[in-house]
């Protein structure tokens, strides 16, 4: 026991090179200057008029506290244990060791854990998600097969402490489901969870067969972030360039000697409006600023469509060929095909702890 307590020394030494290596990775110091920065930001009164930037940069704020939250944490606790080891070795007592291992191993995990929060920097990792599952071939069998996968998942968010709801849920003809979608809150739960999108395959003696054969059925998972689609157009006068001028008529009493015709130029995006139907400048203003804001309403539809599209590019043909995962119950294996990572304790996976199979799957940065 002696000789036990004089090499943890060493592993703290290891978990503290570790904790600086993150730090410096992350930007530790650059990121509580920039929590400085923010707060002062947010205290100016010029920002109080902007919901929209205030809302992003309070976001941005919350990302950053989290991860500077969890190093701090992750620093304490070894000092904490550092100190207990140094205290324990000098009386030469040994009755702390398990306790002491218990926290390492704690400290080990919460190391892991911050080192993949630097892998969730994608620019949807931080939204709450959506989870599609849908039943492919396999008849009875992949429709149970679906029902157990949403259970899987049920699971998995419950022991992240993430919320979910129930969106949707068909029943099968006779069991399982033929389909369902859960919405998923949390930060990072879109992050964590988009690398699950694709075909999983299950290998079984099917319980719906007479003969108890083996059989094969495949479902789809998809995942996809929680987007805003509320288009709120809001323009700000200093990105409007106003131009009056005459407009052309028809001669005679219909010429137009004032200028009353208006044209519009939305500076950022270079969209341009231009009326001169009314008598008045005040009149032709008020219309182009109305097409002006449908012209800007139908660009963002078209952002938005367009990464709806990029999303749905993804999915895949429910089917051979395809799967990323393959579930063989009466081998008891977990394969990912992707990772090579495999289980064989089926019955925890089906429990929901699939972290083995994510974490490899965002280290390789799929």
């Amino acid at each position: 026991m002696v000789n036990t307590m004089h090499m943890f020394p060493e592993t703290i030494n290891k978990l503290i090179k570790k904790i600086n290596n993150i730090k410096n990775i992350l930007q530790y110091d650059k990121k509580k200057k920039r929590i400085i920065e923010i707060k002062n930001i947010l205290h100016s009164i010029s920002l109080q008029e902007n919901k929209k930037n205030i809302k992003k940069i309070k976001q941005e704020k919350s990302k950053i506290k989290k991860i500077l939250t969890e190093i701090k944490s992750c620093s304490i606790n070894i000092q904490n244990i550092n100190q207990l080891i140094q205290l324990s070795i000098q009386l030469q007592d040994t009755s702390v060791v398990q306790d002491i291992n218990l926290e390492i191993k704690k400290i080990k995990k919460q190391l892991k854990k911050i080192e993949i929060y630097n892998l969730l920097k994608k620019k949807y990792d931080y939204c709450n998600c959506y989870l599609d599952i849908q039943s492919g071939s396999g008849g009875i069998d992949a429709q149970d097969w679906s029902k157990i996968l949403l259970r899987m998942y049920l699971k998995w968010t419950d022991k992240k402490g993430f919320k979910t709801e129930i969106i949707q849920k068909t029943p099968g003809e006779t069991a399982g489901i033929k389909y369902a979608t859960i919405k998923i809150i949390g930060k990072y739960a879109f992050g964590w969870l988009r690398t699950e999108t694709g075909i999983h395959r299950l290998i079984r003696k099917s319980p719906f067969n007479s003969g108890n054969r083996r059989h094969t059925s495949f479902s789809s998972v998809f995942v996809y972030p929680e987007i805003n689609n509320k288009i709120k157009i809001k323009i700000q006068p200093s990105d409007l360039r106003i131009d009056v001028y005459r407009a052309s008529g028809c001669g005679g009493q219909h010429v137009n000697r004032t200028e009353s015709a208006v044209r519009i130029t939305h500076i950022p995006t270079s969209t341009v409006t231009q009326c001169q139907n009314e008598r008045s400048q005040h009149q032709n203003k008020e219309q182009a600023m109305k097409q002006m804001k449908l012209k800007l309403y139908k660009i963002e539809m078209q952002k938005k469509n367009d990464i709806k599209q990029h999303i749905e590019n993804t999915k895949s043909t429910i089917g051979w060929g395809n799967q990323i995962r393959s579930y063989v119950l009466d081998n008891s294996r977990v394969k990912d095909l992707r990772t090579g990572i495999e289980s064989r304790n089926i019955q925890s996976v089906l429990n929901g702890n699939l972290d083995s199979f994510i974490e490899k799957s965002l280290q390789i940065g799929l």
